[in-house]
């Protein structure tokens, strides 16, 4: 199984049931928008129909791992009916509870920067391991935005504490603060990034398959991580209402235009 070669997403299983998902927008920095929302969610769930599937490894094709929204397009989302823009906040938070629910474990492997959507990728993954070079940063609120749909997969990787500071500060930090803080849970040399993948892989192989999905299903249900339906959709209406409001739009003028924003 695999999939089409140009999509924005490519993903392929081998014969021991290990999925390759690769995030394949690399002259935009795997930044995301529609197309790259609809071609994770496929991706899910067609490996997810697999019934020999074991693990899925999520990385990021080119320079970086993904570097949060596409804020062109999320400017073209703001713009939009208000009816499009809280069905593009759906469907963005429907992609991570897919990911966070996979029922088999999930590896983030992250180089170069992983910023916005990106660390809630990674926080929605059950092991992440980065690079020396990954750069971080929780960045929604430079652009008058919020990271909504993404903050429960963070309080459970991270815990409120560290994402109260991170999430509302937007700085950037760097690998080995990303594992002191729980975002990622080992840090090696780039050039080592696919080797321990595969040495993580190798281990959860060895292990029960109805037992890793019992063990994550229970982890799943006492964290944090996985809101209700209610949660979930309070959520998708705080993003997207941000998203339209006029200190967004001043926030993505600002990225446009390459300037400081002007906050009232």
């Amino acid at each position: 199984m695999t999939s089409n070669p140009t999509s924005p997403v490519l993903w392929s299983i081998d014969a021991r049931g290990v999925a390759s998902v690769t995030l394949n927008r690399p002259e935009v920095n795997n930044a995301y928008d529609g197309d790259l929302i609809d071609g994770l969610i496929a991706a899910l769930d067609a490996l997810r129909s697999a019934s020999s599937l074991r693990a899925v490894v999520i990385r990021g094709n080119g320079r970086h791992f993904q570097a949060g929204a596409d804020l062109k397009w999320i400017d073209a989302v703001r713009r939009s009916s208000p009816q499009e823009n809280v069905r593009v906040s759906r469907r963005t938070a429907q992609a991570v509870r897919r990911l966070n629910g996979v029922p088999v474990p999930t590896v983030a492997l992250v180089h170069g920067g992983c910023f916005g959507g990106g660390t809630g990728i990674v926080a929605a993954c059950d092991v992440a391991i980065a690079a020396d070079d990954a750069i971080f940063s929780i960045a929604e609120v430079r652009w008058g935005l919020t990271a909504a749909i993404i903050i429960p997969q963070l309080a459970d990787a991270i815990g409120v504490r560290q994402l109260r500071r991170y999430a509302l500060t937007g700085e950037r930090f760097g690998a080995e603060e990303a594992r002191r803080i729980g975002l990622v849970h080992e840090v090696v040399a780039r050039a080592e990034l696919q080797a321990a993948g595969v040495r993580i892989v190798g281990g959860l192989l060895e292990n029960g398959p109805q037992a890793i999905a019992q063990t994550k299903a229970c982890a799943l249900a006492c964290g944090a991580g996985n809101p209700d339906d209610a949660t979930f959709d309070e959520l998708i209406e705080a993003h997207a209402g941000k998203r339209q409001s006029s200190e967004a739009a001043e926030g993505l003028a600002s990225f446009v235009e390459k300037r400081a924003a002007r906050w009232n």
